[in-house]
């Protein structure tokens, strides 16, 4: 992916949506032609000369010093996955920058999906930076059946499942998703954050290129520049076997591969989710999800 055209778009739309009050300046006049901060009411506020300023909006961040980049994230009032975006960005941009694509692993090694076995309680499932299902227990492999049996998202010999396709390309994530709209954002943002970490990542830049060609969603999300960590919250389910499940989900880096993230879905106790997922636990025990296509864990990968 081009690096100047990411940081000029970038930096733009995070400057085009900060008004002169909310940054502390005065609003001189109410015919602004601009949309939010002037470029250089941005230089000014980040401690850095105007040139220099447009110089980086135009795209080069290949000179830009740490200081210089907190400036600059202090006056766009940048939230911190957008910090860890833009110095992702200035990374790519330096000249000794590694050209090389640090690939997001596409497989687990054994003794992950041993883990995974382990845990029988909660649904827990291993993915790529690029959301790429690589490996579920029994009872995430239940709660995903519509994804994992999806003709559009799910594995093929040539690709392992994946959440954002199946988001953005099959009709069945508006009923699977409660919060379809704001998921399939969030979606579209965390691959952004990928993009800025990994811009020669082929495999990322064939499924954006998928996307953005199938789903005017997409396109839409994806021209926002949002980008957006997925560390912990709540996800609301609707499963086509035990209906409803509100559930609170952990997203956890793996030391032995930085690259990949541990999922897990937990119910609070005493709630009707909780009862849900004893339900679907008995479901995938008597070998329903079998019937209902949903491959085994081994060979989502």
């Amino acid at each position: 992916m081009d690096n100047r055209a990411q940081v000029r778009e970038f930096l733009a739309s995070r400057r085009a949506r900060i008004t002169p009050s909310q940054a502390g300046l005065p609003a001189y006049g109410g015919n602004r032609r601009v949309k939010g901060l002037r470029r250089e009411e941005v230089a000014l506020l980040a401690g850095v000369s105007i040139d220099y300023y447009i110089r980086m909006e135009r795209g080069d961040l290949a000179g830009a010093s740490e200081p210089v980049l907190d400036g600059v994230a202090d006056a766009l009032q940048l939230d911190e996955a957008e910090r860890e975006h833009l110095q992702a960005l200035a990374r790519s941009a330096r000249p000794a920058a590694p050209r090389r694509a640090r690939t997001s692993p596409a497989t687990v090694r054994p003794v992950i999906q041993q883990v995974l076995d382990a845990i029988t309680e909660a649904p827990a499932w291993v993915r790529n930076a690029r959301h790429d299902i690589l490996a579920v227990n029994p009872l995430a492999r239940a709660l995903y059946s519509p994804v994992l049996d999806s003709a559009v998202a799910g594995p093929t010999a040539k690709r392992p499942a994946n959440t954002t396709r199946f988001m953005y390309l099959d009709p069945a994530a508006r009923e699977f998703f409660v919060d379809y709209d704001r998921m399939a954002a969030d979606a579209a943002a965390m691959l952004r954050l990928k993009a800025g970490r990994d811009p020669h990542d082929k495999a990322l830049i064939t499924l954006v290129g998928e996307l953005s060609t199938q789903s005017e969603l997409f396109r839409q999300h994806w021209a926002s520049q949002n980008v957006k960590f997925h560390r912990s919250g709540r996800k609301r389910l609707r499963h086509p076997a035990v209906g409803q499940l509100d559930l609170n989900f952990e997203a956890m880096e793996l030391p032995s591969e930085p690259a990949l993230r541990l999922n897990i879905y937990t119910a609070d106790p005493g709630t009707p989710t909780a009862d849900g997922l004893k339900l679907l636990a008995s479901w995938a025990a008597t070998g329903n999800t079998d019937n209902a296509g949903t491959r085994d864990a081994r060979h989502v990968r």
